[in-house]
């Protein structure tokens, strides 16, 4: 699945405003049978956006209309548990490009940013703020811009930068996975053999 590339974005979210959100209840283990990275978006929270018998449970998040956008926004400690990538694979086949979050578990933010997802993290008063203003009106948008490192609230113009290392930050700006990077130095690997 080629990677999309990555400058800016700017739109509305989804709060799922729950720490410690584990690999497992981002994607039930029941659900890993593919290995493939598409239809996991489907189960994304699944034992958290249905009941027993399959309804959608109105009051979870993503079954309220009224949040809408490629964000997610989570309390602290995004992503702990085990390792499964497919976490990953879920939150982005979903629609999201982005995660914000107070802190990330370093498998997850890893696995994220493997597969075109931008883990923002930000400082825990940056994220109530988001929190606050999303209480005040669903709507409020976002602006995450990766060549800056920064996320900013746009109806009250709060910002904060982000770290993202610097060779992942060129994969997801040129649409780029590990293999695409290599490619792309190829006329610098001839160079280099014809040189030696």
């Amino acid at each position: 699945m080629p990677i999309p590339k990555f400058t800016t974005l700017r739109c509305g979210t989804v709060p799922v405003k729950i720490e410690n959100i584990d690999t497992d209840q981002i994607i039930p283990a029941r659900f890993l049978k593919a290995v493939e990275r598409k239809g996991f978006g489907d189960n994304l929270f699944r034992d958290w956006r249905y009941d027993a018998q399959g309804a959608p449970i109105e009051a979870f998040p993503l079954n309220d209309k009224r949040y809408k956008g490629e964000i997610l926004v989570a309390s602290k400690n995004f992503g702990c548990g085990s390792s499964r990538e497919h976490a990953a694979w879920a939150i982005y086949d979903y629609g999201f490009k982005v995660v914000v979050s107070s802190f990330f578990a370093d498998i997850f933010k890893n696995n994220a940013l493997n597969n075109g997802l931008l883990p923002v993290q930000v400082s825990e008063e940056f994220l109530a703020a988001i929190f606050k203003e999303l209480e005040r009106d669903r709507a409020a948008q976002l602006e995450v811009d990766l060549g800056r490192q920064t996320i900013a609230i746009v109806s009250t113009g709060e910002k904060c930068s982000f770290e993202i290392d610097s060779y992942k930050k060129q994969c997801l700006t040129n649409g780029y996975d590990d293999v695409d990077y290599l490619v792309s130095l190829r006329p610098e690997i001839d160079s280099y053999e014809a040189a030696h």
